[in-house]
């Protein structure tokens, strides 16, 4: 019995040697990693708001202007206000991320589909950013009207 306590002893001793904790972070990707897992862009203040005039020049929607959005439901539910020049509801799918926008945060692309009056499918992609906390969108996308939230 006081052999297995040595050994067992002597175990613990050689396992506590082998661990090492994790290397302290660069504050700063900490800060920008704990904003997203909370929502947040990564761009706040004055920086944020200079990147949305710059982002203004082009169409929203574009990977230079994404629709804003609080997080994957706020997402979806800008798609789902979206309608269709004859008034009907797009179909849309969520094709992947495109990495960091201009924002500073993940960008998402959407496929989002109309069916023409011509009977033909129309697509386009949709470009959105998930990542401002209680933002809602009202403005459509180039082609699209959009319902009130």
């Amino acid at each position: 019995m006081r052999l297995r306590m040595i050994l067992a002893a002597a175990l613990a001793t050689a396992l506590a040697g082998c661990a090492t904790t994790a290397p302290a972070g660069n504050a700063s990707e900490d800060l920008i990693l704990s904003r997203m897992l909370s929502g947040q862009s990564v761009l706040q203040g004055k920086e944020l708001e200079e990147a949305m005039v710059a982002a203004s020049a082009y169409p929203l929607g574009s990977r230079e202007n994404p629709v804003r959005a609080s997080r994957p439901q706020g997402q979806r539910a800008y798609l789902g206000r979206l309608k269709c020049a004859d008034g009907s509801a797009p179909a849309f799918t969520r094709t992947g991320n495109l990495g960091p926008g201009v924002y500073g945060n993940i960008i998402d692309n959407y496929r989002v589909t109309c069916l023409g009056a011509d009977g033909k499918e129309k697509t386009v992609n949709v470009v959105m950013d998930m990542y401002h906390a209680g933002f809602v969108e009202t403005r459509p996308v180039p082609g699209f009207t959009i319902e009130a939230p």
